[in-house]
């Protein structure tokens, strides 16, 4: 399944409308919306959230909600919570003592729930999409889906389960990063001004203001790329990255990890390094700039996650932020 929705997401990326036409589509749905506030202080927090949680939508369901549609508000409001679930504490706990904490009282069990009611929502789409099976023309990932398990074997991988799990693992990839990268960078954007000065500058002057941006700009924008990943860097969404299992038995240093030892990766630890990233908690995107003012990648830029199995959540929120 893991295969499957990397490929999935490639094709739709390389296709007729690509991932990158969605979020150029979308974009222009916040902006609006940000309009009609007339300038006015507001949470922007929704808005940039329904943005993201579309583009996912309409590259799983071939649909995407208005921002007051009733279902849509109800998503939202389950994809909030379970984010802020997984953040807390007991979430922390849970992971370390499963079959010790289900026992007690705590928010881990309405996360159940809510991760039930998004599992209901998946399946329900699926549900609609029964009668309109284009084999030659897969138009979303539930399509390809159905396809590829009719070509299977019924007691294959390809349930319905699995499928469910899945766009629940996709959906936590592109939303939750994607938004929250975008207020924090609206909140570091009001702190440094004269960052967001030279960002505007390098846009009208490669871009201008009759299109939008795309892909192919990135390297000619090397400025605005650079602050894109500091701010991906110094926010540090995800300081302690899912577990991981040690497949082999590996010498670290002056250790011996078993095989089979979970660990936990610690992104802190190369995002806030000093010597890759000189006075790590000051936030400049001259971390991620060489001398003459080209993007210099690092190795130490691990904003999300580690590990292969983790790339779908990069694609998305690269091409979303």
């Amino acid at each position: 399944m893991r295969y499957f929705s990397l490929m999935t997401l490639k094709n739709f990326g390389m296709g007729k409308r690509s991932i990158e036409e969605r979020v150029q589509e979308e974009a222009k749905c916040p902006v609006e919306a940000l309009k009609t506030t007339n300038g006015m202080p507001c949470d922007p927090t929704f808005i940039l959230g329904c943005a993201p949680c579309n583009v996912i939508c309409s590259i799983i369901f071939q649909k995407r909600f208005e921002y007051h549609d009733q279902k849509f508000l109800h998503l939202m409001e389950i994809l909030d919570e379970k984010v802020k679930i997984l953040s807390s504490p007991w979430a922390q706990i849970y992971n370390l003592f499963p079959a010790l904490v289900q026992y007690f009282p705590g928010h881990h069990h309405k996360l159940f729930k809510n991760c039930q009611v998004l599992h209901n929502f998946i399946l329900g789409k699926v549900k609609e999409h029964q009668e309109s099976l284009d084999p030659n023309n897969p138009k979303d990932l539930i399509d390809s889906f159905k396809w590829s398990r009719k070509r299977k074997k019924p007691q294959s991988e390809f349930t319905m389960e699995k499928l469910a799990y899945t766009v629940s693992d996709i959906f936590g990839a592109g939303i939750a990063t994607t938004s929250t990268t975008l207020r924090y960078g609206l909140l570091l954007f009001l702190k440094h001004p004269e960052i967001t000065d030279k960002i505007r500058e390098e846009i009208d002057r490669v871009i201008g203001q009759n299109r939008s941006p795309c892909l192919k700009d990135r390297n000619s924008v090397p400025y605005t790329d650079a602050v894109i990943h500091e701010i991906e860097r110094y926010t540090d969404l995800v300081p302690a990255n899912l577990t991981h299992s040690v497949a082999q038995d590996t010498k670290f240093r002056q250790y011996l990890i078993p095989k089979g030892t979970t660990i936990i990766p610690l992104l802190t630890s190369v995002l806030y390094d000093k010597k890759e990233f000189p006075n790590p908690g000051q936030f400049d995107p001259g971390h991620f700039l060489d001398e003459s003012g080209n993007l210099e990648k690092s190795d130490y830029f691990m904003p999300f996650s580690t590990g292969a199995g983790d790339t779908k959540r990069e694609d998305l929120g690269e091409v979303q932020t």
